[in-house]
């Protein structure tokens, strides 16, 4: 397994449940969370989708997400 992170949009707890109802089904929740205190609004995710994947996930909830290192 590894764990990524992601620079979203995500401004609140509705963009958070609107992003877990896409995350949900295919990652366990303990394995991701969105951190909204920081500029950056940081999802962390541990699993074995690809990076593609997990943008595309968050793409089809509406949001924005961009990998960084």
């Amino acid at each position: 397994m590894k764990t990524c992170k992601f620079k979203t949009n995500a401004k609140c707890g509705g963009c958070v449940a609107k992003i877990e109802s896409v995350l949900n089904p295919i990652v366990p929740r303990d394995c991701w969370s969105i951190d909204l205190s920081t500029p950056d609004r940081i999802l962390t995710i541990t699993g074995e989708l690809s990076d593609e994947e997990i943008i595309g996930l968050i793409t089809s909830a509406g949001f924005k997400a961009e990998k960084i290192d």
